[in-house]
């Protein structure tokens, strides 16, 4: 199979399985040919059909109508929500389809084992999408390491940094709000976390700890006079981090971001509202030509008036304060011993001004510390003996994951097509160690106590 096409079926076209996979086949058509779509969403599956210049015949309502043809295609990709995997993906597998799965694998520790078996059972491929692996800063993360720069592991202390917009957008207004609609954010958010320390100590985990809450978000502390929706008068616009105009568009989060200078002013959504043909001029046209993440999540019809009237009618357009059956952590903490005795700190909060992870390695002859942040990502070395530094920059994160999308694609459609390309693949068992670390910190949180790993694995 070297050097052959891999033809693909979608199943979920939404943000991940819609604008990130499958358009992976459009700028790397010699790789990968998407040749059919299950997706219950008219709209979305109308977008893929153009697309890929699919037939009607190719196109799907459900994944129970795709996967009951024959086999159309080398494998599937399903990107649908959380609750939805294990069936489709058990489904495909057994039909003969390699899988690329949408992390985090289920909702279940009981369903993610059976992913795993019936992987094995079937020989079929089933990756994870721990797209982080296959970003080139971590691996020259892991590059360092195995070079025992500093030698041996000793410690390590590592953080995800959501942005204050971004938990907003997707656990508080968007489908991860709720635990039992989908996963406890620990799992949902942090199994890439889990994934990587688990990858860059080589070693499973022993025991664990964690704890968290939700502190902020609920009816207690919505201001006085706050409307159930933002576009509808709310008092307190000018001084709310989640005023939803800010994000979705005015795009403010990101401008300060990219400013360069500190030059950039505030874009009035309220102007853009009244007199739309203000987006035809700069700088307001930046707000008509940016139609990226998370824009493309609200809305298929990405104007400034579809964008307004999702915040007219969905949740993204509610008060972060009258979500009612949000319910997930804000903020959490977990605590690790590893089998070969490293052991590492982990925090996940939903409050920082930048989106990223930050690290701190502390081995025993140096000290590694990372920052994978869009405004200035470098990773620095330093050696105790000789008292000096190496900064490691150049990367660039400005593309999906950094870069870890498309190596995750690139990567998968290597092993489909060869026994060789299976050498940097990770197993579906190596990422189920990740889930398990999850869902045992889900527990400790919730019961207050130390989770020996042998009780979940």
């Amino acid at each position: 199979m070297e050097g052959k096409t891999i033809t693909a079926i979608i199943i979920g076209a939404g943000d991940r399985g819609g604008d990130t996979y499958a358009d992976y086949a459009l700028r790397f058509p010699e790789q990968m040919k998407v040749v059919a779509v299950a997706e219950p969403i008219e709209e979305r599956k109308n977008i893929i059909m153009v697309k890929h210049q699919l037939e009607s015949s190719q196109c799907f309502s459900g994944w129970e109508d795709i996967l009951e043809e024959e086999q159309l295609a080398d494998i599937a990709i399903i990107a649908t929500q959380d609750q939805m995997h294990t069936e489709p993906a058990i489904f495909a597998m057994k039909k003969g389809y390699d899988v690329l799965l949408e992390k985090p694998m289920a909702t279940s520790i009981e369903d993610c084992k059976k992913l795993v078996k019936i992987s094995e059972e079937t020989g079929k491929l089933l990756q994870i999408c721990h797209v982080l692996r296959y970003s080139p800063y971590f691996m020259q993360l892991k590059e360092i390491l195995e070079s025992k720069r500093v030698g041996e592991i000793v410690n390590i202390s590592w953080r995800e940094n959501v942005s204050y917009w971004h938990y907003a957008h997707s656990y508080i207004r968007g489908n991860w709000h709720n635990r039992d609609k989908a996963n406890p954010m620990i799992l949902a958010k942090s199994c890439h976390d889990m994934d990587l320390l688990f990858w860059l100590i080589s070693s499973p985990a022993l025991k664990l700890n964690s704890f968290g809450k939700q502190t902020q978000f609920g009816r207690e502390n919505q201001p006085e006079g706050a409307p159930e929706r933002c576009l509808n008068g709310c008092p307190v616009s000018d001084s709310c981090l989640y005023y939803a105009p800010r994000l979705y568009l005015d795009l403010l989060p990101f401008l300060h971001i990219y400013r360069k200078g500190g030059n950039l002013k505030k874009l009035f959504s309220n102007l853009i509202m009244k007199f739309p043909k203000l987006t035809k001029i700069p700088p307001f046209k930046k707000l008509k030509d940016y139609q990226g993440w998370p824009i493309s999540v609200i809305s298929k019809d990405r104007s400034i008036e579809g964008r307004i009237k999702a915040l007219e009618e969905t949740d993204y357009g509610k008060c972060v304060y009258a979500i009612g059956d949000h319910d997930v952590v804000d903020h959490q903490t977990v605590d690790i011993e590893f089998e070969n005795g490293v052991t590492a700190t982990f925090t996940m909060h939903g409050f920082s001004h930048e989106e990223g992870r930050t690290f701190r390695i502390d081995g025993t002859k140096g000290t590694i510390v990372g920052d994978f942040l869009i405004s200035d990502p470098k990773i620095t070395v330093y050696d105790s003996l000789n008292g000096t530094e190496e900064i490691f920059r150049g990367i660039k994160l400005d593309e999906g994951h950094g870069g870890g999308d498309d190596g995750l694609l690139e990567t998968f459609l290597s092993s489909v097509r060869d026994e060789k390309g299976k050498a940097k693949l990770t197993t579906a068992r190596n990422a189920l160690e990740s889930h398990l670390m999850a869902f045992a910190a889900d527990v400790s949180r919730l019961e207050n106590r130390v989770i020996e790993m042998t009780e979940v694995r």
